[in-house]
């Protein structure tokens, strides 16, 4: 089983390449935007794309790839990843690097939905959880390390160098999936149809959306989260790739707590609780944005609340409908996304419209209706 453990831990390394992919536009926007000579809140639809990309494409690509043998589809989805990189450093414009982040985008999908299975399907009886996790935790830990160590690189070399750096990874993944994961069989596809058909049940509906209101009023600031740091706080280069790293760390602490919290005290709690912290640190990051000794505190304060919501709306999901836990994921994932695609270009119309320092105070407002929605949800849940 050890041998496996590594092979789990080789899906997780890979899966925080994947994850450094989709996180690090969000963490160099004002050095993308410059460099092909574009307003940033156009840049933040190469955000808006890859989610919607990722929302749609994954699940139709997962059904159409489903009897595919498992390793055969980690490995085309490291082409399409490594393809997608490479047309990001290389082809010009902002034509071609929209259709890169689609690229990037399925591909991301598709490898961590599989490597989830595969994973799986690897751990040891009763370990099943803990492989997931630790795949889970690759992708999350490049909100700690890949976003902020992209920023630096970012600022003392061209930002296409990055994606060169993560296409030669590719390459390499490609390698490691090929000599150490084992072939496995596919499995029989759930009809997207099947899928949509949950939405039709009240309570699970208004858990999704509480999950949109959540990642939209995340996504609307965090989307473009440099460029205000160093447009209203001030912060210099290296202070930013700091916060960004702070910022990271918070966020996976904040995941940890949401699981410990959910279980102590229960899901309403929890969710109820978070929520509302995240939408008073948004409140508190508007009102004292020009400062970077206050803004440290608050950005983490915002990122650990925002994340502890993360694994309480997973289990809220899976206790709304427990007997189809696979498909209320699958949709959380899906939603996920869009709820990304939405922040982005609201936050882009507001950076347009009003000021990038607006972002925070319509970020709180949509959280606050994620609240709203919690305890609507809440109701609906106990009257049945």
């Amino acid at each position: 089983m050890r041998t496996n453990t590594f092979k789990i831990y080789i899906l997780a390394i890979i899966s925080f390449l994947v994850g450094t992919s989709e996180l690090i536009i969000a963490g160099i926007l004002d050095k993308v935007a410059a460099s092909i000579g574009i307003p940033i809140s156009i840049a933040g639809q190469l955000i808006t794309v890859f989610s919607l990309a990722y929302a749609f494409g994954t699940p139709v690509l997962m059904a159409v790839t489903s009897r595919m043998d498992r390793r055969k589809l980690l490995i085309y989805s490291l082409v399409v990843f490594v393809i997608g990189n490479a047309m990001t450093a290389i082809l010009p414009g902002f034509f071609f690097l929209f259709v890169s982040r689609i690229f990037l985008a399925l591909s991301a999908g598709v490898f961590i939905v599989t490597a989830l299975m595969v994973a799986s399907k690897l751990a040891s009886p009763g370990k099943q959880g803990s492989g997931i996790a630790t795949v889970v935790m690759g992708f999350s830990t490049a909100l700690v390390v890949g976003v902020p160590l992209g920023r630096v690189i970012a600022s003392f070399y061209d930002w296409k160098v990055i994606f060169i750096g993560l296409g030669i990874l590719g390459l390499l993944a490609i390698v490691a999936v090929s000599s150490s994961i084992p072939k496995s069989k596919g499995e029989e596809p759930v009809p997207i149809g099947k899928q949509l058909a949950m939405l039709k049940q009240p309570k699970i509906s208004m858990a999704l959306l509480i999950t949109f209101f959540w990642i939209a009023g995340y996504s609307i600031i965090y989307t473009y989260i440099s460029p205000f740091l160093l447009s209203v706080t001030g912060m210099s280069e290296q202070i930013v790739s700091i916060a960004l790293f702070a910022f990271g760390i918070a966020s996976l602490i904040g995941s940890k707590f949401g699981g410990y919290s959910s279980d102590k005290w229960g899901v309403p709690g929890t969710l109820i609780g978070s929520l509302l912290v995240h939408a008073v640190a948004l409140i508190l990051i508007a009102l004292v944005a020009g400062s970077t000794i206050l803004m440290f505190p608050l950005l983490m304060l915002w990122s650990f609340s925002a994340w502890t919501s993360g694994p309480t709306t997973q289990y809220n999901l899976v206790q709304q409908a427990p007997e189809a836990s696979g498909i209320m994921l699958s949709l959380n994932n899906s939603v996920v996304q869009l709820a990304m695609a939405a922040g982005a270009s609201i936050g882009g119309v507001v950076l347009e419209q009003v000021s990038i320092r607006s972002l925070s105070w319509v970020g709180a407002l949509i959280v606050i209706l994620g609240v709203i929605t919690t305890a609507v949800s809440i109701r609906l849940a106990r009257s049945k």
